[in-house]
């Protein structure tokens, strides 16, 4: 076991995302040595971590120089992209061997909103293969680790963006979301893990080829403000069709939130003593700020679990057959993980439900949906026991076995991916080992703003653990 940290007294600090901007604007320090400090925090820390799927640091300088990155929040700021994403010189590897090694010639779009807000990429963080699990682990390298405790999982997908971010090595990073991967390992790292709602921000090419939309782009941060400022300022760069416009939330909450509380989890089983613990805590704190908690049911079956496995197999069916169409004729098939495999096999045995699945799927939208004509936000645990061990979900094991953790581990993000709804996971709470606890709030579609001012609330109310502290 090894905690890690990068936090150290260089031009980098103690600052967050928003600080590290101003700081550059004001002239205390240059966008030079910002990267140049966090290059050597991630040195410091990435041996352990195993978080970088590409370094891409000469550049980065290069551009700490020559670049105007204008008047934007993180003018200059040191970030990094998850690398499933196409960003211009950075091989798209999506966490596989399978995929072709060969550099991006364009960026895309939802990439230049990303960077629109000034920061200066670094290079790559590792995700699973294809994003297809809740841990950053692999069948042919090393996992990427937890900082708070190397022994255990980083969750996932966007791991390695979460593992330095909560190191100190960047102060945000990019993260995307298919069923809880901004959140999930927001919670295991005891961050800020914000998914937005469906079409807030660019789609990727990904997310207009599949039928139900299941992805949302982000960050995860150490402090609120940070996310708020990222949401703020991707919107003036494009501002999201069909929504109601967010601008910045820079202030707690100053009604009383009617909040439906939800901690049975759709698989059925109990939630582990730590998790029930912090979700209640909670509860209390939320009450003692004036707002009113009721303690309801998950408004939709366990047939929404079959659905969306079977939807979430389907992707990696894709994968398995039309890998080419998708990654390029130098997509190799052959040295695909046994996990996406397994996920492949277990669409091909049900493929004739598709049409029903995805019809059952978007009718738990509505019913889901109709929470919010009597509540504004839910409160759920992140996830349904604290963050595992390494090797607990590995995508080398027995595939039945690894599978049926995982939808016990993850039964409470998914239900805002197949609705586009926004949900935030806050770091509130630590388990009796001190490990994070993320506790998760999501509203209706374009509330955003409703989110982030009670975030900014409860992080006052109960600021969130440090790792430098502990």
């Amino acid at each position: 076991m090894q905690h890690v940290h990068a936090f150290r007294d260089d031009a980098l600090g103690d600052l967050d995302g928003v600080g590290i901007g101003a700081a550059i604007a004001a002239g205390e320090i240059s966008a030079l040595e910002a990267v140049d400090a966090a290059l050597d925090r991630i040195d410091s820390v990435n041996p352990v971590l195993n978080a970088v799927a590409f370094d891409d640091r000469e550049r980065a300088r290069k551009r700490a120089v020559d670049v105007d990155f204008g008047m934007c929040s993180f003018a200059g700021v040191p970030s990094i992209v998850k690398n499933n994403t196409g960003f211009a010189g950075i091989p798209t590897r999506n966490g596989s061997a399978a995929t072709p090694n060969r550099p991006e010639t364009e960026t895309e779009p939802l990439l230049e909103q990303f960077c629109s807000t000034g920061v200066n990429i670094v290079g790559a963080s590792t995700l699973p293969a294809f994003g297809l699990t809740a841990t950053t682990e692999f069948v042919d390298r090393e996992p990427t680790r937890n900082p708070w405790d190397t022994d255990f999982s980083c969750g996932a997908s966007s791991g390695g963006s979460a593992a330095l971010v909560a190191a100190g090595a960047l102060p945000i990073a990019h993260a995307n979301d298919g069923g809880g991967s901004i959140r999930i390992p927001a919670a295991a790292c005891g961050l800020v893990g914000f998914k937005p709602s469906r079409g807030r921000l660019l789609l990727t090419a990904e997310s207009e080829q599949m039928p139900i939309d299941l992805i949302a782009n982000g960050i995860v941060s150490r402090s609120v403000r940070d996310t708020a400022h990222f949401l703020a300022d991707a919107e003036k760069f494009h501002p999201a069709q069909n929504l109601p416009a967010i601008g910045l939330a820079d202030t707690p909450i100053r009604r009383r939130l009617r909040i439906a509380m939800m901690t049975e989890p759709i698989t059925g089983q109990l939630l582990d003593r730590d998790t029930e613990t912090a979700v209640a805590g909670v509860a209390e704190l939320l009450e003692s700020l004036g707002h009113g908690v009721e303690h309801v049911p998950v408004p939709v079956d366990r047939r929404y679990v079959d659905d969306f496995t079977e939807y979430w197999a389907l992707l990696a069916f894709f994968i398995d057959h039309f890998g080419k169409r998708s990654y390029g004729k130098e997509f190799d098939r052959r040295k695909l993980d046994a996990f996406t495999l397994g996920l492949s096999r277990k669409y091909l045995r049900r493929m004739w439900h598709t049409p029903s699945m995805i019809r059952a799927l978007k009718r738990s939208t509505a019913v889901f949906r109709d929470m919010f004509t009597r509540f504004d936000v839910v409160l759920t645990p992140t996830l349904a026991h604290t963050t595992p061990e390494i090797g607990y979900l590995d995508p080398a094991g027995e595939f039945d076995v690894i599978f049926d953790r995982l939808i016990r581990y993850v039964s409470f993000t998914p239900i805002n991916n197949t609705s586009g709804t926004p949900a935030v996971s806050l770091p509130l709470a630590q388990s009796s080992s001190g490990m994070p606890i993320g506790v998760h709030f999501c509203a209706d579609l374009g509330d955003e703003r409703t989110l982030l001012e009670l975030a900014y609330q409860l992080e006052a109310a109960r600021p969130f653990a440090r790792i430098q502290d502990s």
